[in-house]
């Protein structure tokens, strides 16, 4: 039996899921700030989604409230998170309308708040990220995948950037040599946070377009939304089979080195 609550974070070009049943929007009020969440079921599972650059896409990759957004599904007593991310690819075997499970990340983000302990009475937390993706949730996914006929490739380097600029050629280049597989803005910290928050997270890659350089012509964010687009509706049906995969006892990690969790980063607000 699955987890009563599944969250699902919708990166660009994922801002609902057409297979949501009865949603019904609500906030939830944090110490970091609000997060916008519509709340459904899909085959008695209860289901969050949230659309991590908000309904209109009107929020870019290095303002997004990543604190607020993970405080609020922990709030919510939420366990299990699936987030989707568009990204450009770095190799030739993860061509457009690929999916990807990431297994790795290389952050290159440059400013942005990293982490629910900055010391003071909530202390510094050296949070580990051996395996910083659930074992558990990408097996999940990957299980979801075979029984919808979905190829889905397991394992890759996901590198965060600072955005909103896309890459340089030169860049790639580099992040090419250092291991990483695909490139994207919004994985980090977001990933680190709900490690801290002792959840188990997993993310899909979508492959939007080759980086730059790779890619024969300029890059645009048309022509990510574009292939979002093409396959959302395959999409949408993944992540509900996803949740449906998800099972109920946690045997994996993801809850052991988690920091002390401070009630003020909840703030006060109805439950809903």
């Amino acid at each position: 039996m699955a987890p009563a609550k599944v969250a699902i974070i919708g990166g660009t070009g994922v801002y609902e899921n057409a297979y949501l049943e009865d949603p019904q929007e609500m906030i939830v009020e944090t110490g970091f700030g609000q997060a916008l969440f519509c709340r459904g079921h899909y085959r008695e599972r209860e289901i969050y989604f949230l659309a991590r650059h908000g309904t209109g896409h009107g929020l870019p990759p290095h303002l997004v409230n990543y604190r607020a957004n993970i405080a609020a599904i922990k709030k919510l007593g939420i366990s299990a998170v699936i987030a989707t991310a568009a990204v450009g690819s770095l190799r030739q075997g993860m061509p457009p309308g690929s999916r990807v499970v990431i297994d790795q990340f290389i952050d290159f983000t440059k400013g942005r708040p990293a982490t629910f302990y900055e010391g003071g009475e909530e202390g510094v937390i050296h949070v580990d990220l051996t395996e910083p993706y659930c074992p558990e949730l990408r097996q999940a996914i990957l299980r979801a995948g075979e029984t919808l006929g979905e190829r889905i490739i397991d394992g890759g380097c996901y590198l965060c950037t600072e955005g909103p600029r896309f890459e340089t050629p030169a860049e790639i280049r580099m992040f090419a040599l250092w291991g990483g597989d695909l490139v994207g803005m919004t994985n980090v910290p977001e990933v680190v946070l709900a490690r801290e928050a002792g959840l188990c997270y997993a993310t899909i890659a979508l492959v939007s377009n080759f980086a730059a350089g790779i890619s024969p012509q300029a890059l645009s964010h048309q022509e990510v939304l574009d292939e979002m687009a093409r396959g959302k509706d395959s999409l949408d049906r993944l992540l509900m089979a996803v949740a449906t995969e998800i099972s109920t006892g946690r045997n994996c990690s993801c809850s052991l080195g988690a920091g002390p969790w401070n009630p003020d980063w909840e703030a006060s607000n109805d439950e809903p």
